[in-house]
């Protein structure tokens, strides 16, 4: 304990040395909150420093120079001082020696991990009652689950000037340059790249503190939007589910929906009543009682809602679904002032965060929700169910065979994980079954930590080496059922990847992957193989790799459409910033039914159907969707190169490559870039199989 608390204590002093430093130049400047987002250095200023200081040093800094000065000009406000005190700063900070230049990297570095490890311990913990399962979440939980303990570091950043020598001295290099130069650069580069990517923008605090705040308050919307479905009645006052079945929404009731494929009784009433449950929350009709209730009655088809036997009116959600989402967009619009070069959260959520342009992305998605083969692939699902499909057949998972019915796997996974305890001493034995050495195994678990989540359950990352991870699931009193035990290894394959790539990536600037997509891709590696681990699939079955095939595609099938959706939503919200919540519903209930039309409704049947609206990532994570697909594709490449190799040995030396661009990382990882066609290509093979 003495230990950890010098660690913290050194740890805190540096931050407090960085708010001191902040603090003097807040008080002169009164706060950055109200500072013009625009520069206060002129252009012919920028021009005759870049000559000045390239005459001094020397041509062979001349880019470093220029990307330099121009990137510090962009972020110098007139709290920093006028342009004579800039001409001083970039002339004094400059460094053209390569030795020094290596020491200041490697103190940036270190100080950053420091940093940044440190609030993320913090925000893990203010946020916990709100993530796992305890008390009832309280007004002041969510105040401090919403509280950003980093909103103030940019600013502390900026004031102490560390934030402008780190931008004067590695520059910034755009998507397209990474893209193009970054396939020679080693992994020494990369990391100065990366640096170079550390203080692009200056936000102000309170506008990074209302957007934590803002989307805090819709994950606890969405994480408290649970279906009791054993109150769910058919016409016939039948209860088709059990008594103390609650699903989250949209996970849980697609998992369910999922569930009763196969010979279920009354699998296919089931299903169709779940889908009426989805469609009440899309359009918000489902009554404001039943969510998160198990004390009334209810029939979604006519949404009559009973209470003691008596008809009682509902009373509608009032479009609060559409609200969370228009706080979200209201909150995250405010940062584009402070972003000259992506002026949209879409711009940034594509080529800041995902790293791939929008257009390329969406022209994928397009390109396989439009190819022959899905009509194909679908001509087959309905020959193997022996009906025409339904809409919510887009969630059709027969490619991927289960030997038992869900009710014994669930018994298995109940008696094996009883508590989260149970699962985190397994955790060695889960990666020895997926090709680790036993002691890399214990290391890679000891890492991880398992607590019990009140929502579906997610991965979080340490941001520091040798720090834990946390496997966040969600475990029953009766212990895990399958459904859990499936999110949970899903959710078990990100812990292992944040676990290498923060603990073997060299250089903490690099640490993690390209973007979420890539992280996305261990955890359906780790999730397919669900069965394997509890020992129930046969590897000997020869139509494996083309159930596989045809799993992937309308996988990916699934999820483009939604991110499609997703997408249009956004574009929508940017053409129309005055709408208000309901405009905004009537707007994403069209959006989906046109994409509906457009690729699906020949398949699927059901025109103008708003199924696609449904995600509950469009309400809490904002454009995350569009990297499902983009996981998909990738971990079938990876699928390809991992295919009788060692599944440990190939991952470790793809992830170590750390966070470079997504293109270079799929090329030095399996020698092609991310693209449809090889799933294609799997399902016609596979098609030609089984006679399609």
């Amino acid at each position: 304990m003495r230990k950890n608390m010098n660690k913290l204590y050194k740890t805190f002093l540096i931050v407090a040395m960085a708010i001191a430093a902040g603090a003097c130049a807040r008080e002169k400047s009164k706060t950055t909150e109200t500072m013009d987002p625009k520069t206060v250095i002129s252009a012919n200023a920028v021009k005759n420093l870049i000559k000045e200081m390239t005459d001094s040093i020397g041509k062979s800094q001349t880019l470093r120079i220029e990307r330099g000065v121009k990137q510090t000009a962009g972020l110098w406000r007139k709290e920093d001082g006028d342009e004579a005190a800039w001409t001083a700063f970039c002339k004094m900070n400059f460094i053209a020696d390569s030795i020094q230049l290596n020491d200041l990297f490697s103190s940036l570095d270190q100080n950053f991990e420091t940093l940044f490890g440190f609030f993320n311990r913090i925000d893990l913990k203010l946020k916990e009652r709100i993530h796992l399962v305890g008390p009832e979440v309280t007004p002041i939980d969510e105040l401090f689950g919403g509280y950003d303990v980093s909103a103030h570091f940019q600013d502390d950043m900026y004031d102490s000037k560390i934030g402008l020598i780190t931008a004067l001295n590695f520059p910034y290099y755009t998507l397209e340059e990474k893209t193009n130069l970054g396939k020679n650069w080693n992994t020494r580069q990369w990391a100065y790249a990366r640096m170079g990517d550390m203080f692009k923008t200056r936000i102000p605090a309170n506008i990074k503190q209302n957007t934590s705040q803002t989307l805090t308050s819709a994950d606890n919307y969405i994480s408290n939007y649970n279906i009791y479905m054993g109150c769910l009645i058919n016409e016939a006052g039948e209860q088709l589910f059990p008594k103390d079945m609650a699903l989250i929404t949209h996970w849980g009731l697609r998992d369910e929906l999922k569930s009763n494929y196969g010979a279920v009784e009354r699998g296919l009433e089931k299903q169709r009543m779940v889908y009426e449950v989805m469609k009440r929350i899309i359009d918000q009709s489902i009554p404001s009682q039943v969510i998160n209730s198990n004390n009334y009655l209810w029939n979604p088809v006519t949404n009559r809602v009973l209470q003691n036997g008596k008809e009682v009116e509902g009373i509608a959600e009032e479009d609060i679904r559409y609200q969370v989402l228009l706080d979200n967009f209201i909150a995250l619009k405010k940062e584009d002032a402070y972003y000259p070069d992506s002026s949209t959260y879409i711009r940034r959520a594509f080529e800041l965060n995902m790293e791939i342009p929008q257009e390329d992305v969406r022209a994928l998605f397009v390109e396989l929700v439009s190819s022959p083969q899905i009509k194909r692939v679908a001509s087959l699902i309905s020959e193997r169910l022996g009906r025409p499909l339904e809409p919510f057949d887009i969630w059709y998972n027969g490619f991927t065979p289960k030997p038992l019915p869900e009710e014994k796997l669930t018994a298995i996974t109940q008696k094996l994980y009883p508590n989260n305890m149970a699962l985190k001493a397994d955790l060695p034995n889960i990666l020895v079954k997926l090709g680790w050495k036993p002691e890399r195994a214990k290391e890679i678990a000891s890492l991880v930590s398992v607590d019990a989540a009140r929502g579906s359950g997610h991965a979080w990352g340490a941001q520091m080496k040798n720090d834990q991870a946390h496997l966040r699931t969600r475990i029953q009193p009766t212990g895990m059922d399958y459904k859990g035990y499936n999110i949970a290894i899903h959710e078990f394959g990100h812990n292992v990847e944040q676990t290498i790539t923060m603990n073997d990536v060299p250089y903490f600037v690099l640490n993690g992957v390209p973007n979420t997509a890539f992280t996305e891709a261990v955890a359906f590696l780790f999730q397919k193989r669900d069965l394997d681990l509890l020992g129930m699939t046969n590897n000997d079955d020869p139509d494996k790799e083309d159930f596989m095939a045809l799993k992937a595609i309308w996988d990916c099938y699934e999820i483009m459409g939604v991110s499609l959706v997703d997408m249009k939503v956004w574009e929508w919200m940017y053409a129309n910033p005055g709408c208000n919540k309901t405009e905004l519903k009537e707007a994403v209930i069209t959006i989906a039914k046109e994409v509906w039309n457009k690729y699906y409704a020949d398949v699927l049947g059901g025109k103008d159907q708003p199924l696609l609206a449904i995600y509950s990532h469009m309400i809490d994570n904002p454009l995350y969707l569009p990297n499902y697909p983009m996981g998909h594709l990738i971990d079938f490449q990876l699928e390809d190169q991992v295919r009788g190799k060692n599944i440990a040995d190939e991952l470790q030396r793809m992830y170590i490559q750390g966070r470079l661009v997504p293109q270079v990382w799929m090329q030095r990882a399996v020698g092609k870039p991310i693209g449809v066609e090889p799933v294609l290509k799997a399902v016609d093979k596979a098609l030609i199989k089984f006679g399609k």
